[in-house]
């Protein structure tokens, strides 16, 4: 299956509303939250009710990851681009309250400051939209384009040490893993940039929905590195794991 972040980030509006994509590939429905995958022509059993896979998709999310309103909504400044003011409105607005009601929520501001917040919010819809139409228009032009490598949606900083071609990308994975891609990692890589296509490497792995020991995890990262500490430790650092605070128990977050 692909990495979960590219399927998240390749996914249409539509896709990102209903929280699954259909992967031709392996003839399934894809949760964008968990990637857990429902295989087309199976049939799937919840209390007693069988559903056909599609439809056993939206099943799983309603029951495992409530609306997909409420998970976009809670991702990250970064991804999303909204300030904590602005996803408390738009919480409030998504209930249906009135501005008068948002102002006694909110214990402060006036109905036509509420307005004007629905008001910039809609304009930044707009302008969602043309960006959108743009960037369309620029992936459709003729002439070769570099592609970028996606971000982790759990990426917990975003600047240019992830701005990594496909080019880049393999050259750099091809020169720390010179026995191959399943093979071991001959050094760890001191500039940033490098170490990110080589962690989001190693995640791979690991098995999505699946929680670890940390003597599981050591075991996995000691075959292919000896200084397993290290990469554990940047795992967790740059957003691709995460472990409970006595760290008995390790999952991937991406």
């Amino acid at each position: 299956m692909q990495d979960l972040s590219e399927l998240f980030w390749n996914a249409s509006i539509d896709d990102l509303k209903k929280g699954y994509v259909y992967l031709d590939s392996d003839d399934a429905y894809v949760c964008l939250v968990c990637g857990k995958n429902f295989v087309r022509g199976v049939v799937y059993q919840e209390d007693n009710v069988f559903y056909e896979a599609e439809k056993y998709a939206t099943v799983h999310l309603g029951k495992e990851h409530g609306s997909m309103f409420d998970y976009l909504l809670n991702l990250d400044k970064k991804v999303t681009g909204l300030t904590e003011h602005q996803k408390n409105l738009l919480e409030l607005f998504q209930k249906g309250c009135s501005d008068q009601e948002i102002v006694k929520l909110l214990e402060g501001g006036s109905t036509s400051t509420i307005r004007n917040h629905r008001f910039a919010l809609r304009e930044k819809e707009k302008q969602a939209k043309v960006f959108l139409a743009i960037m369309g228009l620029l992936e459709g032009r003729s002439g070769k384009r570099q592609k970028l490598v996606s971000v982790h949606r759990t990426a917990t900083m975003v600047d240019d040490r992830y701005v990594t071609t496909q080019e880049e990308n393999e050259a750099v994975l091809k020169n720390y893993f010179k026995d191959g891609l399943d093979g071991i990692l001959s050094e760890f890589p001191s500039k940033e940039k490098k170490k990110l296509v080589v962690l989001k490497h190693i995640v791979k792995r690991f098995e999505m929905n699946r929680t670890y020991t940390e003597k599981e995890v050591n075991e996995i990262l000691k075959s292919l590195y000896p200084d397993f500490v290290t990469i554990r430790r940047y795992m967790i650092e740059y957003g691709f794991m995460d472990r409970n605070k006595d760290g008995s128990a390790y999952w991937l977050k991406i």
